[in-house]
């Protein structure tokens, strides 16, 4: 692959040593840029005792304090920008249905950055200018369809801007206009699927081959579910608004673990309640540190996501450290009983069974003080036409299937086909009602 852009196509098969170095020299540059351009950061330089310009080590960085999203929010709007806005061409933000949102924004280097990442993720894959490049994200304030549309169009692909909804639209523009690659939220990826088979599309018969999904924890059993409906490889994309967006990191060909492109983001696990940086293998709490970004810079931004590094050698070729998918969300957490439950704790298991549709909530409710927990999940219409001794039967099964999981009494609701909301964005999966009474 010839070097595109700010894209280096040799540093992802670089040594360690290499990598490190170009980490560190980007490092002392994001330092210095932030330090002489952000009043904010320049405070928490100082107080550090750091001098950007001398840094000898990368762990050197644990030194600086943590920034938060609590911290982006109360420097709303533009506070923690590091460019005049004269420089800045695109903001993009969160829905702020917690306070005010997070604004990040993007130079044009920025933008151009962004995209080349995206690149060396669509090409080491097998995305081609030749492909077809569906983008069934929602657009908008929302970073995830805005990425992927310019890396598609700067590789020379066709992009079908679609965004999310309208889903029969979705599969037939997909059949007429042949498209290969699908980008989309994983959960949404199944609905696709849902609908057309329901509408006697054969779905074998797309020509899709890629589909880069995110937004949302997903699990290995959802990928096993998307692939086994559609015909194409699905790969776990990751990004936040507030690094960059998608772009940060995304498995290879080989589906186990997702390489980050670590020239321009450097990533610690940490534990999330002493904030003591874990060894690779660990899990902990994400955090990164953006360190080619000029607009939006951020240093240590705890994530809230619960990953592991992982450091082993990698088939594909590329040296680059790979996270773990995933697990759930330090915030996203559910403490039942003592017990630690994470979503997709549970869909792991419930994905598993024969007959259950991949669509759930999770209820959590307070009867006399106490939390309770229940999962609702769709049965196949052949099942729910069962009579009811069988259904309660089967309730008991997946509840024996989730104790031995997860170590923990969860109530299991069988629901009748497509009672369970669905989502053409993110999908809800927990209903909390403890403040309901």
């Amino acid at each position: 692959m010839k070097k595109i852009g700010f894209l280096d196509a040799e540093i992802s098969t670089a040594s360690r040593d290499k990598i490190a170095a170009v980490q560190l020299e980007n490092l002392k540059k994001t330092l210095w840029h932030c330090y002489n351009n952000n009043s904010f950061y320049k405070k928490r330089i100082d107080e550090a005792g750091l001098n950007p310009g001398k840094l000898k080590d990368l762990r050197d960085i644990e030194k600086l304090p943590f920034t938060s999203k609590d911290e982006l929010r109360e420097n709303y709007p533009f506070g923690l920008f590091c460019t005049p806005l004269s420089e800045v061409i695109r903001v993009h933000a969160s829905s702020g249905t917690t306070g005010n949102p997070t604004v990040v924004g993007y130079t044009r280097e920025d933008l151009e950055m962004w995209a080349d990442n995206l690149i060396r993720i669509m090409y080491d894959v097998g995305v081609r200018k030749e492909d077809v490049v569906q983008v069934s994200h929602g657009f908008g304030l929302f970073t995830g369809g805005f990425g992927f549309q310019y890396a598609a169009e700067k590789l020379g692909a066709l992009v079908i801007p679609v965004s999310a909804g309208n889903t029969e639209r979705q599969l037939k523009i997909m059949a007429d206009f042949k498209s290969t690659v699908l980008v989309c939220t994983p959960s949404y990826t199944l609905h696709i699927a849902e609908v057309g088979a329901k509408t006697g599309m054969d779905l074998s018969k797309l020509n899709l081959k890629y589909g880069f999904l995110g937004g949302e924890p997903w699990t290995k059993s959802m990928r096993f579910e998307i692939e086994s409906r559609i015909n194409m490889k699905a790969f776990n994309s990751y990004g936040l608004s507030e690094v960059i967006g998608p772009g940060v990191s995304c498995e290879c060909l080989v589906q186990n673990g997702l390489h980050i492109n670590e020239d321009h983001f450097f990533t610690e696990v940490i534990d999330p309640d002493t904030g003591k940086t874990l060894p690779a293998g660990s899990k902990g709490e994400l955090v990164f540190t953006s360190l080619t970004k000029k607009a939006f810079p951020v240093i240590r931004y705890r994530t809230k996501d619960v990953s592991y590094l992982m450091d082993e050698k990698c088939s594909c070729g590329k040296t680059f450290v790979k996270m773990a998918i995933p697990m759930g969300r330090t915030d996203d957490m559910l403490i039942i009983r003592g017990v630690n439950v994470f979503p997709s704790q549970i869909e792991e298991v419930i994905f598993k069974i024969k007959d259950l549709e991949p669509h759930y909530l999770i209820v959590i409710t307070q009867e006399n003080y106490m939390d309770k927990i229940e999962v609702w999940v769709e049965v196949s219409e052949n099942i729910f036409q069962e009579k009811i001794m069988i259904l309660e039967d089967f309730e008991k099964l997946i509840e024996n299937k989730l104790y031995s999981a997860i170590g923990i009494r969860i109530k299991v609701s069988l629901k009748e086909p497509q009672t369970i909301a669905r989502s053409e964005g993110k999908a809800k999966r927990v209903w909390d009602r403890r403040q309901e009474n």
